[in-house]
């Protein structure tokens, strides 16, 4: 559940994950085979879904025991949790040919999750952004990395053990620090060559090993645009599927408003007042805009933006 009045897309994930009951391989049996349990289903990382009443999109959920047949085993499945007392299981497709003009005919179609992540209810987001990132990190994930070894799936998908070595190996999420620097009344944005012309958007950066997020700020903020931090404060955190990040969102006061772009991470760096920030979430300013809603970039402009 959502412990805080502040909740990005992909956070929210509403389901008991109930991670006391993945060891319990005879439990999850018959989760599986009962009629009451239902499944979703990711092809290629995008999502089975289906047009909502209300013109939105919705997951498109399936009978636990057709995602059953269709894994063909427990590699391709994963025990998301509990909705009340009733099970979610998820199902990883892979392959040129589209599910939904087969075994999955009539019942849905694959979407792009990012496209339709806004289109979703706040819990159909969060819950597919925890399949996706699950699936990504066991396609990566499929050797041990202690002898080489496959690997198999255990605990309902959310380990793998090396039957050679006994080497368990777990999900990793990759913590990331997203700032938004600003100095009196301007905030900075910057942008890099490779994204759509006029882009731009706050600056980020992966956290180091021995580094706190406040230290992984104030590095960010020096090696991309030369600036020197004075405090760091934060907003709230994002879920990232792609492939399984965790951004953390910041607001960090910096000592001036020069700001230097590295040319390496960042090609153009640009102060911008309130107003014009404003103006920038609203697409008033011609040939530039701002990360869209999705983002926790966004977020994090318009927080900034509506201080008194």
């Amino acid at each position: 559940m959502p412990l805080q009045s502040f909740v990005n897309t992909f956070a929210g994930n509403p389901l008991d994950r109930a991670s006391e009951r993945r060891g319990d391989t005879a439990w999850l049996a018959e989760q599986l085979s009962s009629p009451e349990s239902l499944g979703i289903a990711i092809w290629n990382g995008k999502p089975f879904v289906e047009k909502a009443k209300d013109g939105g999109i919705q997951i498109a959920y399936l009978p636990a025991k057709m995602v059953e047949e269709l894994a063909g085993g427990p590699e391709r499945l994963l025990f998301m949790g509990l909705w009340k007392d009733t099970a979610i299981f998820a199902l990883d497709i892979e392959g040129p040919n589209d599910p939904a003009q087969g075994p999955l005919q009539g019942l849905g179609e694959f979407m792009d999750l990012r496209q339709v992540a806004l289109r979703l209810p706040t819990a159909d987001a969060g819950i597919l952004a925890t399949a996706k990132s699950m699936y990504e990190w066991r396609r990566r994930h499929q050797y041990c990395s202690a002898c080489g070894q496959p690997s198999v799936p255990k605990e309902g998908g959310w380990k793998r053990q090396c039957p050679s070595c006994e080497a368990e190996h777990f999900p990793r999420t990759d913590p990331v620090v997203i700032m938004l620097a600003y100095h009196g009344d301007r905030c900075m944005l910057g942008r890099q060559e490779i994204w759509p012309a006029g882009m731009f958007s706050a600056l980020a950066g992966f956290l180091e090993p021995g580094e706190s997020i406040e230290e992984a700020c104030a590095r960010e903020l020096a090696e991309e645009a030369g600036l020197r931090t004075r405090q760091v404060r934060y907003h709230s955190t994002q879920p990232w599927p792609y492939p399984s990040s965790l951004m953390i969102g910041l607001i960090a006061e910096v000592e001036d408003d020069e700001g230097t772009p590295d040319q390496t991470e960042l090609s153009e760096v640009r102060w911008f007042t309130r107003e014009e920030a404003r103006k920038l979430l609203k697409g008033e300013i011609e040939g530039t805009f701002a990360p869209p809603p999705l983002a926790i970039a966004h977020q994090l402009i318009k927080a900034w933006a509506e201080e008194a």
